[in-house]
């Protein structure tokens, strides 16, 4: 697990986009509700600002870098339906990349139902 040098070079080449940094830093202001998001997504972020119960089968990822939060154990009761968590060691928040078959054999266990 872990990016390849392909990976890194694909990922790099966004770094040099004059609106990176401000892109990320609106993202963060947006996440902590210092700054407006998407006027066409104000609805929708209203109804998941309320926390809704997720009900249908999901699967949720942590890493042996997510610390103690790694089990899912904070949010697992946001779940009523099928819900399964898998914990990847060595890896860190961009699951996709960093950890291509084992995101989506999660999301195939998620499809076809397995425990």
């Amino acid at each position: 697990m872990g990016f390849d040098d392909g990976t890194f070079d694909r990922t790099a080449a966004f770094f040099p986009n004059p609106d990176h940094v401000d892109i990320v830093i609106h993202n963060y202001r947006w996440w902590l509700s210092l700054a407006e998001g998407e006027p066409q997504y104000r609805d929708l972020e209203a109804r998941l600002f309320e926390r809704p119960v997720i009900r249908v089968p999901t699967v949720t990822i942590g890493s042996d870098f997510d610390g103690a939060a790694a089990d899912g154990g904070a949010y697992a009761e946001k779940f009523s339906g099928a819900y399964w968590h898998r914990v990847l060691d060595g890896i860190g928040h961009n699951v996709p990349q960093e950890a291509p078959g084992a995101f989506t054999d999660a999301i195939l266990e998620v499809r076809i139902g397995l425990p």
